[in-house]
């Protein structure tokens, strides 16, 4: 009986404002994965680095990001997905505020992979609520309003980080995640249903497989696109 319960409580009809939430958890993991394109520069020179070697900053986000997201499917059955989100949130704002902490490169690359396990679990676990939470006629309008971030996310990105780093310090580059993931946070705890399954069991063999390729594509890709870094920019 608490089963159905439980069951029918979290496919109740779902808050009209919970697109936008999914929507700026996205927007968010997407906007820190390019924003430090244009900052890398002052951000070596603030740290005593090579422009070359800040590079290995966002190369840790996105490998985190790749080894990370085969996680969040089985994690956001055996956890739930609020519960999941809400603790995404947690260290995705750890991390950001680990990053704006940073006095060393070291510290830097630490602080973007906790960040990145954070904002590994964010983008997946929205897709799966909105499959979950939505009837099938909805389901493509709900998703193209929530994953339009990102695609924006990607393109703002630079122009938002060298903007604080020209007007602010880059620092601020990374609090502007601390007051938007506190409010996801007390908006999740309200609005967003808690989906689980307690069967099944995880794959240890294709989770392995899996985040190989997928740290060797990215890997492969963040050489081919960046190179020589981006000190070279002025």
């Amino acid at each position: 009986m608490v089963d159905l319960l439980e069951y029918a409580m979290t496919r109740s009809e779902p808050s009209r404002f919970l697109p936008l939430l999914l929507a700026i958890a996205i927007f968010m993991q997407q906007l820190d994965a390019t924003i430090l394109n244009t900052a890398l520069p002052k951000m070596a020179a603030d740290l005593g680095e090579s422009p070359l070697n800040m590079q290995s900053t966002i190369i840790a986000y996105a490998l985190t990001l790749a080894l990370m997201m085969p996680l969040s499917g089985f994690l956001s059955d055996k956890v739930g997905t609020r519960k999941l989100f809400m603790s995404a949130l947690v260290v995705f704002v750890l991390g950001s505020l680990l990053c704006a902490a940073s006095t060393s490169l070291t510290m830097l690359i630490i602080a973007r992979v906790v960040q990145g396990v954070g904002g590994a679990m964010l983008t997946p676990v929205a897709r799966l609520t909105m499959l979950q939470a939505y009837d099938k006629s909805r389901l493509l309008t709900v998703m193209n309003y929530a994953v339009m971030p990102a695609l924006i996310g990607p393109v703002l990105g630079p122009v938002v980080g060298g903007y604080l780093v020209d007007y602010m310090s880059w620092h601020w580059i990374f609090l502007l995640n601390v007051p938007i993931g506190l409010i996801g946070l007390w908006v999740t705890w309200y609005i967003m249903p808690n989906f689980s399954q307690k069967e099944g069991h995880f794959d240890g063999v294709g989770f392995v497989l899996f985040a190989t390729a997928a740290f060797c594509v990215s890997l492969s890709l963040e050489t081919i696109l960046h190179p020589q870094g981006s000190g070279s920019a002025s």
